[in-house]
């Protein structure tokens, strides 16, 4: 061997050509991490495959088996796809990690027909030739023949330049799954790539979110086999490395001796290319692999929490997994800080001088606790004349219209803005020249907060008074949506102020923009960003303290639930206000509960189960009347399509009670006449939902000029 030799890499292909791919294609909005394969690929979406997503492919979690067989004997491109298309599952998909080639090998081919290039011609046009790695490839020229590493005899004769992996050379050599060749030389290339963030000198492979994203735990929650978008994840290289959370670091190990590891904390990569299958096939660099890692890792010493956080903050979450929680001193060094973190951080410099009105309730509060209110009552330079409150009042527990009253700890008026009015009027404006706006939204598109988010922004327009918008979090992530787009005849409705579906997928900041700009609204708006923020964080997952954002959203749990159980609230179904678990339940007097719970659970909802249950409302619908019904037990939140579940709850309670219940009731909330007509004709729940997907895409197209994360 020399320094120059070229090996047959193996699964190192995954990683370095097919996932980056994958990604750079989601980054063009071409690929959507949690729509199905057969979105992009329909026939694969056979036999049982149709709600396998590209995300479960990336985190081998689609509970597809490891490979495909080999016998009956095969060969071609298009007969491993036939193959691929009559596979069955055989885990649930999302429960069960089963590292499996079959997942990229789809991967591939999604890469081919979205890219509209076969996947080597798509990884060297726009990886290998940009990034300068000239003996990267898939099936290398014969004229590479002398420097590439021969691996074992098959039928007679020695592989060397063709792929070792069965089923990548019975496809010809282009797999999504192997078929890569490459050098240390060219390997050390995409190390550094990645190590900086997705660029190389003036070469800009991936962004830097999308790397994180990658190289970060994306299995579903609860599993104890963390992956990455096609990597593996890894502690950091250190001395202490055992005593450390496995995470900081990702790698990969290819089947023929090979392996990558990449290392953010301590800014290192390893190289291993070994040829273990030369050259009858069985050699064995296990021990060898992990003892050129133990050296590398004993060299660097010791590593702190403090440099791991200051490295990469988004590690945070994942130092109190093993235990469910994390602590809160990680917390406080790794966490979300929100727009008013972020304004107190600045100093309040862009409100200096001013007359300031605050839009706010409970949720208005900074990572330790204090209120907004008391920020900027305090802040120097800062005269808060007056509070406007939303539903539910300033204290966030009234459940009915709400009067103005006086702040008892600043003695400043609250003007209610769910009371006489919805709206900041002229009047309560007079001398306000700067308005603030601070509440935690809950990402629904009939919660609402946003429509008074809406309204400060026309009254601010209105009076040419400038609007600062606090960013927070997306509680149920600012990277998903779901569910019917409102018809534009429902749009600005106080349950529905901008024709957009019910679980849109951005934050509040992100929202003010949008509605500016689409409706014209004209304000001086200016939105205060979070500081490390990524979009596909859970509310748990930021490090900030959950706060219920209303009296029946009583935790992160309800809040997912919430966008498809309030669809039928407007009907005559309790969903569980004035219990205990409200969103948690659903039911009415004249529900037979085990009928409902045994139909919905053939339906087989992912990521949910249905129990039976019984319970008597202290309020609202029915209240003190026993109600039948079922219990919503989440098992997964990101199988989990909470929209699509409260159209199957909807066209299961009109098809086993067509007298009973009130299926036009529910117009309010879902938004779109055509969901209900399409109940009434007694469609399937799946097809509904595909129904949608076109003024999806379009609310997508016009949601991605507005993200900030």
């Amino acid at each position: 061997m020399t320094e120059d030799t070229i090996f047959d890499i193996a699964s190192l292909t995954k990683p370095i050509a097919t996932a980056t791919a994958v990604m750079q294609l989601v980054e063009k909005r071409k690929i959507r991490l949690d729509d199905p394969a057969a979105k992009y690929w329909p026939a694969f979406g056979r036999n049982g495959k149709s709600r396998i997503t590209v995300r479960q492919l990336l985190t081998h979690y689609s509970g597809l088996q490891p490979d495909l067989s080999l016998k009956p004997k095969w060969q071609g491109y298009r007969a491993a796809m036939s193959r691929i298309v009559a596979e069955k599952p055989v885990e649930k998909p999302g429960s069960v990690f089963i590292y499996s080639d079959i997942n990229f090998e789809i991967l591939g081919e999604i890469v081919r027909r979205v890219s509209g290039l076969p996947l080597d011609k798509y990884c060297a046009t726009n990886i290998f030739r940009p990034l300068g790695m000239k003996d990267t490839g898939f099936r290398p020229s014969f004229a590479l023949q002398s420097r590439i590493a021969p691996t074992e005899y098959r039928g007679g004769r020695q592989l060397c330049g063709e792929v070792h992996d069965p089923s990548c050379y019975n496809m010809g050599g282009v797999s999504g799954h192997a078929g890569l060749f490459s050098t240390a030389s060219d390997l050390s290339i995409f190390a550094r790539m990645m190590l900086n963030g997705g660029t190389l000198g003036e070469t800009h492979i991936l962004k830097a979110g999308t790397v994180d994203q990658m190289t970060l735990p994306q299995s579903p929650p609860g599993k104890s086999r963390l992956r990455g978008f096609g990597w593996d994840i890894e502690p950091p290289f250190a001395s202490n490395s055992g005593e450390l959370p496995p995470v900081g670091a990702y790698g990969h190990l290819g089947y023929t001796g090979t392996a990558l590891w990449i290392d953010p904390i301590t800014q290192t990569f390893i190289i291993v290319l070994t040829n273990r299958v030369h050259p009858a096939g069985h050699g064995d660099v296990k021990d060898l692999r992990a003892a050129i890692k133990a050296v590398v890792s004993a060299g660097m010493g010791p590593v702190s929490t403090s440099r791991m956080l200051e490295r990469r903050f988004l590690l945070a979450p994942f130092f109190g997994r093993r235990e469910g929680v994390v602590p809160d001193a990680l917390r406080d060094q790794g966490r979300t800080l929100s727009g008013i973190d972020v304004l107190s951080r600045d100093k309040f410099a862009i409100l200096a001088g001013r007359n300031v009105g605050l839009v706010t309730n409970h949720t208005g509060v900074n990572s330790t606790g204090t209120r907004t209110i008391d920020l900027l009552f305090n802040a120097p330079g800062i005269r808060l004349k007056a509070i406007f409150s939303p539903e539910h009042g300033i204290d966030g527990t009234i459940d009915a219209k709400v009067a103005s009253s006086k702040d008892g700890k600043t003695g400043l008026p609250v003007y209610s803005l769910y009371g006489i009015t919805v709206r900041p009027t002229d009047a309560m404006l007079e001398g306000i020249e700067a308005l603030v706006f601070d509440i935690q939204d809950v990402g629904v598109r009939f919660y609402t907060y946003i429509s008074t988010m809406g309204y400060a922004l026309e009254s601010a327009a209105k009076k040419n008074i400038p609007i600062y918008v606090l960013d927070r979090p997306d509680p149920i992530t600012a990277s998903v949506v779901q569910g019917p787009v409102s018809d534009s005849i429902a749009a600005k409705s106080f349950t529905s102020y901008f024709p957009m579906p019910v679980r849109y997928g951005m934050t509040v900041g992100e929202l003010a923009q949008m509605f500016n700009a689409e409706y014209r609204i004209g304000a001086d708006l200016h939105v205060i960003k979070m500081s490390g923020y990524c979009r596909e964080q859970w509310y748990d997952e930021t490090g900030l303290k959950w706060l219920n954002p209303s009296p029946n959203i009583r935790s992160l749990l309800e809040a997912i639930l919430y966008p498809g159980v309030a669809l039928v609230e407007g009907a005559n179904v309790s969903v569980g206000r004035g219990t205990a678990t409200p969103f948690e339940l659903l039911g009415a007097p004249w529900i037979d509960a085990g009928k409902l719970a045994s139909y919905l659970n053939a339906r087989a909802i992912a990521g949910v189960k249905f129990e039976e249950a019984e319970f008597t409302p202290v309020s609202s619908n029915f209240k003190k009347r026993r109600c039948y019904g079922v219990r919503i037990v989440l098992i997964d939140r990101l199988l989990f399509d909470p929209v699509y579940m409260g159209v199957e709850i909807m066209a299961a309670l009109h098809r086993l009670y067509p007298r009973d219940f009130d299926l036009n009731d529910t117009l309010g909330l879902v938004g779109s006449r055509s969901v209900l007509d399409d109940i009434r004709k007694g469609r399937d729940p799946k097809s509904i939902a595909l129904s949608w997907e076109k003024r999806l895409e379009m609310f997508r197209d016009t949601r991605a000029k507005y993200l900030l994360y």
